[in-house]
């Protein structure tokens, strides 16, 4: 069972930048497969990024490439993503996910454990 924590969100004016932390639970987070969904109201939840274990394949949507930036402290048990040029159109909630496998898909329903989520909003 892993447990995760997320912090960071908050209110960002556009062009700004936010830093999202997700803390992990457990002695084994280097075996897991990391990613970021997001949720705005209305919509469906949305990929924005992976990372595999060791943190050698990183993946992004197009949306937030090029802008968007994930990183793993496997010693910290912890997993970043650092937002830069934020759009009023990054506003969401924000949810850290894994899944223990060094494989990292886009698709929400292959993630086994999920954070409570974080709300960033970006002001026009």
């Amino acid at each position: 069972q892993v447990q995760l924590v997320e912090s960071g969100g908050g209110l960002v004016q556009a062009g700004g930048s936010l830093r999202l932390s997700c803390t992990a639970s457990g002695r084994t987070f280097s075996t897991y497969g990391m990613a970021w969904f997001r949720q705005a109201p209305g919509k469906d939840r949305e990929f924005v990024a992976a990372i595999s274990g060791g943190g050698g394949n990183r993946n992004y949507a197009e949306s937030v490439k090029g802008r968007f930036t994930i990183s793993r402290d496997n010693a910290k048990n912890t997993v970043s993503l650092q937002m830069n040029s934020l759009k009023p159109e990054d506003t969401a909630v924000y949810y850290c996910a894994a899944r223990p496998s060094s494989v990292v898909p886009s698709t929400f329903y292959e993630y086994n454990y999920w954070g409570q989520g974080t709300q960033v909003t970006v002001s026009s």
